[in-house]
């Protein structure tokens, strides 16, 4: 299997706690890979070891076939990312922000102006393209980072949860161009809490709790089995142990 990403054995520790405890992660090119876990289970902690912003404390890393700790600046002009913290220039305007990522990425000006005038218009951003981010809402903040990410035209996406907060407008445009982006043969990272948008978008499924990977393969392997007929979100709960969890109740709740 041609994979853009693989790990193994990968360790991520902070002092005596593995955030992150031997994972062999495999994630086929060109794929919609969907990264669940609850909260705390070292899903963004994961995401920031493959993408070069925390050295591993063990194990090994390709990310495109490159080591993020050795070939780390070759590996971050092949990949897009969107963290879960926007990291967006607030006294930037949107066509400035753009302009400053090509020329971090050696773009050509034609090149950045063509494609800024093209991702804002697709995220329908354009009319507020010289409006200052400061004053962009929380959407609009989302597709801006979503633009930035795909200004170098990348072949990887790093998504850490790009569908918080928004609308459902903004909601089904970023899924629209995410599968475009995908059906041409890009690789898609997402981490989710929404497990139905993860259930509608993904073709391959990594679950992590507690810092180990505790299922992998694609869709119709988590489904297989003892998951036929279930839907993600029976076989996550199931996966994680929280499948017969008692319903919270308050007596004093009407």
């Amino acid at each position: 299997m041609d994979l853009a990403i693989e790990t193994r054995a990968l360790v991520r520790r902070f002092g005596d706690v593995a955030a992150v405890d031997g994972i062999d992660l495999a994630v086929p090119r060109g794929s919609f890979y969907g990264f669940l876990g609850p909260n705390g289970a070292g899903k963004s902690t994961t995401i920031k070891c493959l993408t070069g912003l925390l050295r591993p404390s063990g194990g090994e890393i390709r990310v495109l076939g490159l080591d993020p700790t050795a070939d780390g600046v070759a590996m971050k002009r092949a990949i897009g990312v969107i963290p879960e913290e926007q990291a967006l220039f607030e006294r930037l305007s949107a066509v400035e922000t753009l302009s400053f990522v090509g020329q971090v990425h050696g773009l050509d000006r034609a090149t950045v102006q063509t494609r800024t005038d093209e991702l804002l218009a697709l995220l329908d951003l354009a009319s507020s393209a010289g409006k200052l981010v400061a004053d962009y809402s929380h959407g609009m903040r989302k597709k801006l980072a979503l633009a930035v990410a795909l200004l170098p035209a990348p072949r990887l996406l790093f998504l850490d949860e790009p569908f918080e907060g928004i609308d459902a407008i903004a909601s089904r445009q970023i899924k629209e161009l995410l599968h475009r982006f995908v059906e041409r043969g890009g690789t898609v990272f997402l981490t989710s809490h929404i497990i139905e948008i993860v259930e509608k978008l993904a073709d391959h499924i990594g679950v992590i709790h507690r810092g180990r990977l505790v299922a992998q393969g694609s869709m119709a392997e988590l489904r297989g089995g003892a998951g036929a007929g279930r839907t993600l979100e029976e076989v996550f709960l199931d996966l994680v142990g929280a499948g017969d969890a008692p319903a919270a109740e308050l007596d004093w709740l009407a």
